[in-house]
């Protein structure tokens, strides 16, 4: 158990600060976007990088948050924020990049909070709360700040649907199946990160309400018109 534990919990320190960085940026080139001063430039730089890790360790309730106690965590996204701030034309034209590189930080983010949750002998329903929730965590303190309603809840590109579908594989196949946990980490970071992508790509939107009843109403009219 010790060792699966350890093994779960390893994530490479550059591959970890990456998707920080790639997180940061989202939320710094959006805020030079809009004009912000370089306060609000690193504030929702912040949320972007760390703000999913924060709303997870608070939820967990293990002691002080990751951000706040490793050393390089804050530093780099303030780094992130300076380059958004100083290089934000250059940058956007690096959209194409960004996104796929967004898509595998989701696939990360939900891998490491999830596994965290595992780890912290949470039923399954929980962690993919909590896998979702470190993925898309970040965009929506970013979007409060904002002053708009959270693009994860809008009809759009899988964003919290791909998180959440990932999470679920994860307590799957870390959980009854018993994988190892960093073949599952690869395949739900694949997994992830290809819908996210595929969806950009195909112009799928996140499904939305429907309204079931009126549906097969509609449906029973059509074919009664139809033997007509």
């Amino acid at each position: 158990m010790d060792l699966i534990a350890a093994e779960a919990l390893y994530v490479p320190a550059a591959v970890d600060l990456a998707a920080i960085v790639i997180g940061a940026l989202t939320g710094g080139l959006l805020a030079a976007r809009e004009g912000f001063a370089v306060s609000g430039v690193l504030l929702l730089a912040v949320s972007g990088g760390l703000g999913g890790g924060l709303i997870r360790d608070i939820l967990l309730a293990q002691g002080p948050p990751v951000a706040m106690t490793n050393e390089a965590y804050l530093p780099t996204v303030a780094v992130t924020a300076a380059v958004t701030f100083y290089f934000s034309g250059w940058l956007s034209r690096l959209t194409g990049l960004l996104v796929a590189l967004d898509a595998v930080t989701l696939g990360f983010f939900t891998v490491i909070g999830a596994q965290k949750a595992q780890l912290a002998g949470l039923p399954s329903p929980s962690v993919v709360f909590i896998g979702t929730v470190t993925a898309v965590g970040g965009a929506v303190i970013r979007d409060m700040l904002l002053a708009q309603r959270a693009d994860i809840i809008q009809p759009g590109p899988y964003n919290a649907v791909a998180a959440l579908i990932g999470a679920t594989v994860l307590s799957i196949l870390a959980g009854p199946v018993g994988m190892p946990p960093l073949p599952v980490a690869a395949i739900v970071i694949v997994l992830v990160a290809g819908l996210r992508l595929l969806s950009v790509w195909r112009g799928w939107d996140a499904p939305v309400a429907l309204d079931l009843p009126a549906r097969a109403r509609s449906r029973l009219v059509r074919r009664t018109r139809r033997r007509r």
